[in-house]
């Protein structure tokens, strides 16, 4: 077969198959021109899911009648004004952008430079069918109308409307919060979608565009280190989602998807989240033009590092750092399904024999024969009170000296009730000291190690044999944090020593746990996650049982070193350790506001 060159309406075809994939990608280059000629405003309407049309207007310098015929011809661009392709600073350069998305579509382009005369082309899949003169304010309209009409092998292999509008919303999420300086709004069918104002702040940008509440439970990141610029958002630990759609990385102001962020994020979160939740993350990386290739990709939705162990390296410091200096915060926002549990019940006539103590006195001065009976005020008193209290050996501390407060009861031997300046506050102390002996564990072992405490009797632990082998490899590391093995024929482990610090720990339930978390997680985790897996499992069984009655002195001392440790807002698994109760929600509950 011999050799032939290809017309110009099929190169652009061929092109098109690789910038068009859908209507979201069309979009996004339009948008993205929008933003590189210095738009403050874009509007959006899209109709059908942008199958049917898409019209893209912004405020920007606009172009001239020349200049637009020259935007739809192949390999031309206002974004290199150089040879230099490495150090493109726009969002991008593909000269067949424009002419890709007209070869396939009815492209029509109404643009008008300010202090100049408007000007209209229009394109219907590669044909110019209308050119002339337009009316409109400074900037440039852009209309894409039946995407794919004429291309049905494509056109089929396009999702509902409802998908690709879904695509659609999802581009303009992205460029919106990679450009928190410029207003977006979004019509679909004739219904508004999306409305930003320009000017915001990243972090009021970053919750506008995906949940108001994260507004309320974030840290804010930042980071520099040799030439680049870590900046952003990101949840606390107690503020998470049950999929990972909600991490977003933008490079030089461009949104890429790449996966060193799903990595970087998982292990900087390691510890205080379930594997099987994530949090809401928006990273913004300034990294030198030469330190990063952005034309690895057809429509630069991926990048390629020049030294991706220091990205992932920054991204995970960032966040650690950021996370730590949060202390111990937790998400305190009211839940409305919580406080819809307070509600006030029928209060049915009190029993005679079960009155308050304040109407005691009352009730000696009744006759004889409405007084209780002696038997009667003795079954008032069968079931006996679920709280409890002290002698005080000394005068209760000031609430306004401690955030967390100050002890006042424990309920149900699970929850601890301390009072604070600005509300009640309930904490889970089997979450809380969980927390509190995991970080005791990792000081440890970037001291001296984990003291051990030998076993009077050693004990021995029954395990299958896949379960045997693989602690006894992982042994060694085990010794460190204290916990002494070894083979105790096939099925068995013999447990000499336990971490000094969890005390009467279930040893049987601890080696059993750490073979199965070993088992699930233990080839896919580097050495340190294995450890920060270790640690986390040994905490959760030597911290304190739900169930266990507490001192007052044991809570307020449980509340103090909360209060100095990192991340002691949530516990290894990512719950809360503690809630809040505002006063202003308190007086909601009894109708004061």
């Amino acid at each position: 077969m011999s050799i032939r060159r290809l017309p110009e309406h099929l190169v652009n075809r061929i092109a098109a198959g690789e910038v068009v994939e859908r209507p979201a990608s069309a979009l996004k280059e339009i948008v993205e021109n929008a933003l590189d000629a210095g738009a403050s405003r874009i509007a959006v309407r899209l109709s059908g899911g942008g199958l049917d049309r898409i019209e893209v207007s912004d405020d920007g310098c606009g172009m001239e009648s020349g200049e637009i015929a020259l935007a739809l011809e192949r390999h031309a661009t206002s974004k290199l004004p150089d040879d230099a392709i490495e150090n493109v600073a726009t969002l991008g350069f593909r000269g067949e952008a424009l002419p890709s998305i007209a070869s396939v579509a009815q492209l029509s382009i109404d643009s008008r430079p300010a202090g100049r005369d408007g000007w209209n082309r229009t394109v219907d899949n590669g044909l110019l069918v209308a050119e002339g003169p337009a009316a409109l304010p400074p900037g440039t309209r852009v209309t894409v109308e039946q995407l794919f009409a004429r291309v049905p092998a494509r056109r089929k292999f396009l999702r509902s409307a409802k998908a690709e509008y879904a695509a659609c919303l999802d581009v303009l999420r992205r460029l919106a919060m990679a450009h928190p300086s410029v207003a977006f709004s979004v019509e679909h069918d004739g219904r508004r979608v999306l409305s930003v104002q320009g000017g915001e702040a990243r972090e009021d940008r970053v919750a506008a565009l995906t949940d108001r509440a994260l507004a309320e439970n974030h840290v804010i990141v930042t980071l520099e280190r040799e030439g680049v610029r870590l900046s952003g958002v990101a949840s606390i630990p107690t503020y998470h989602r049950g999929v990972g759609d909600h991490q977003f990385l933008f490079v030089n102001g461009r949104p890429v998807r790449d996966r060193l962020l799903v990595g970087a994020v998982r292990g900087a979160y390691a510890d205080m989240l379930a594997r099987d939740r994530h949090p809401v993350v928006a990273l913004f990386l300034d990294v030198p033009p030469l330190e990063v290739d952005v034309n690895v990709h057809p429509a630069k939705t991926e990048v390629r590092f020049r030294d991706p162990a220091l990205i992932r390296g920054m991204i995970v410091s960032g966040l650690r750092r950021a996370l730590d200096a949060e202390g111990f915060r937790a998400v305190q926002h009211a839940d409305p399904a919580a406080l819809a549990a307070w509600r006030s019940e029928p209060v049915s006539p009190t029993p005679i024999g079960a009155m308050p103590i304040f109407e005691a006195a009352a009730a000696a001065e009744m006759p004889l024969s409405y007084r209780p009976s002696l038997a009667d005020r003795r079954s008032s008193f069968l079931t006996p009170p679920q709280a409890r209290a002290e002698p005080a050996a000394a005068p209760a501390p000031e609430r306004q000296s401690f955030p967390l407060g100050v002890a006042r009861g424990q309920v149900a031997r699970t929850y601890i009730v301390a009072e604070a300046e600005d509300g009640l506050v309930i904490v889970d102390q089997h979450a809380a000291h969980e927390r509190l002996t995991l970080e005791r564990m990792r000081r440890a072992m970037e001291g001296q190690g984990v003291a051990s405490q030998a076993l009077l009797l050693p004990e021995v632990v029954e395990l299958d044999e896949p379960a045997c082998d693989r602690l006894e490899a992982r042994a060694e590391e085990l010794r460190d944090f204290g916990l002494e093995l070894e083979r105790f024929g096939p099925a068995a482990m013999l447990v000499r020593a336990v971490p000094a610090m969890l005390g009467q720990s279930d040893v049987q339930g601890l080696v059993t746990d750490l073979a199965d978390d070993l088992a699930a997680y233990d080839s896919a985790l580097s050495l340190k996650d294995r450890l920060d897996l270790v640690a986390a499992t040994m905490a959760c069984h030597g911290s304190v049982r739900a169930g266990r009655v507490l001192s007052v002195a044991e809570m307020n001392a449980l509340l103090r070193e909360m209060e100095v440790t990192p991340r002691s807002g949530q516990c290894n698994h990512g719950r809360p350790t503690w809630v809040k109760l505002g006063h202003g929600d308190i007086e909601k509950l009894f109708g004061r506001k």
